[in-house]
């Protein structure tokens, strides 16, 4: 691993408890309840320590390909394929065409992964076109906006309509007024 070993917070944490261990002031199964982890597991991790020092504690298989990875050069077929055949198709479409097709298997996230770092595919997203608000009317009046709920506002079973009129200008509520206060017109039953 070199002269530079590079660790994880978990790791970390499973060093100074190692350190403990080695101190004598706590026990293996001690460290087990404070990591979560089995006895024995706890005691795998000991020996790994004991043996390797820091280097003990990292994952083994960091570092290192899957064993489930495709291979470079069915990942050059792939792209191959794909550049002959199905270069202006999205990378749905390809997929399903290099699975029916070509007989290929891959997922689509796959797929769209390997054209991205291909270069041959770039995310294009649809945007909305944006809408300008309308600019308020100047005066006062020009424009009533009226707004209606139905519902049974009384609770006897009857719908009523509660209407609101707003003027446009000022954002004022213009519905009926009675001495200073505003409140809405309420039409009976529908």
């Amino acid at each position: 691993m070199g002269d530079r070993l590079i660790m994880r917070a978990k790791e970390l944490e499973r060093k100074v408890l190692m350190e403990e261990v080695k101190r004598g002031r706590i026990k293996l199964k001690e460290v087990a309840s404070h990591l979560g982890l089995s006895y024995r597991q706890v005691k795998r991790i000991w020996k790994e320590y004991k043996l390797k020092g820091n280097e003990g504690l990292p994952h083994k298989l960091r570092g290192k390909a899957s064993t489930r990875a495709f291979t470079e050069g069915y990942r050059a077929s792939v792209i191959k394929r794909y550049t002959e055949r199905y270069l202006d198709f999205g990378p749905t479409l390809a997929h399903e065409k290099l699975t029916e097709e070509d007989e290929c298997k891959l997922s689509v996230e796959t797929l769209r992964k390997w054209l991205l770092e291909e270069g041959l595919w770039h995310r294009s997203r649809k945007r909305k076109e944006h809408r300008q608000r309308r600019a308020r009317k100047e005066g006062f009046g020009e424009l009533l906006q009226i707004d209606g709920s139905i519902h049974d506002w009384f609770g006897g079973g009857k719908k009523d309509c509660l209407l609101n009129i707003v003027d446009d200008a000022t954002g004022t509520t213009l519905s009926q007024m009675d001495g200073g206060e505003t409140t809405s017109v309420l039409l009976k039953t529908l």
